[in-house]
């Protein structure tokens, strides 16, 4: 049986094969795997998944592309040309069609909104309200879908926390291999990957997010 621990992707068929006792083809066992890796990236935001992007504002021009990999955006600022950092505040849409009726208005931009497509573009666009009107530059830093154990053999999920990703994987399976409800090793692993989700999410959720410098009690001496 294949060691929990780190798992490449080569351990983590054998250990899903070892636990479900069944043998799956590489194109179905490929699928599970993406399956609980895209149920985990959307659940967890870890710091690890989160990446930086700089983009060279047009002046005069509202919209622009987002990064093909983005899941969400973690902060937002824009950059003068003497360094200053303004940070926008994220709103929908529709807010942004009110408040910035007409994209001729400039200024610095103070709010921001994510939309969809439109054609040809096939990626989401940010809106920036009021629209630039100097040459500013982006600083993005979102949260991303990493690669996938499958095409790169080994990942941060793997090395450090290959239990959300194994039970997550064996869910996968036992609905693949259309476990009952009442199947007591199914059962045991949606237990054993809600255990290690919790965890998991401890981690991006909490001690990522603060530090014992703002967390501690301190007691003030008079």
């Amino acid at each position: 049986m294949a060691t929990l621990g780190a798992l490449t992707y080569s351990q983590l068929v054998a250990a899903v094969s070892d636990y479900a006792q069944n043998t799956f083809d590489t194109t179905d066992m490929n699928t599970m795997i993406q399956q609980a890796e895209q149920r985990i990236y959307n659940t967890v935001q870890l710091a690890n998944l989160r990446k930086t992007s700089s983009t060279a504002l047009t002046p005069s021009v509202q919209t622009f592309n987002a990064p093909t990999d983005l899941l969400s955006v973690y902060s937002f600022a824009v950059i003068s040309a003497s360094g200053n950092y303004t940070y926008l505040l994220n709103k929908d849409p529709a807010f942004m069609q009110e408040a910035y009726p007409n994209p001729a208005t400039t200024g610095t931009p103070k709010h921001y909104a994510l939309n969809g497509p439109s054609s040809p573009v096939t990626r989401l666009q940010f809106i920036l309200g009021p629209t630039p009107s100097t040459a500013l530059v982006t600083d993005l830093s979102y949260f991303s879908m990493p690669e996938s154990i499958v095409t790169a053999v080994t990942t941060w999920l793997g090395e450090h926390f290959s239990s959300a990703l194994l039970y997550g994987t064996l869910c996968e399976a036992g609905v693949y291999m259309k476990s009952g409800t009442d199947d007591g090793m199914y059962k045991l692993y949606q237990e054993r990957y809600v255990q290690a989700i919790a965890l998991l999410k401890n981690l991006g959720d909490g001690k990522q997010q603060t530090d014992s410098f703002r967390t501690e009690t301190r007691v003030e001496v008079s």
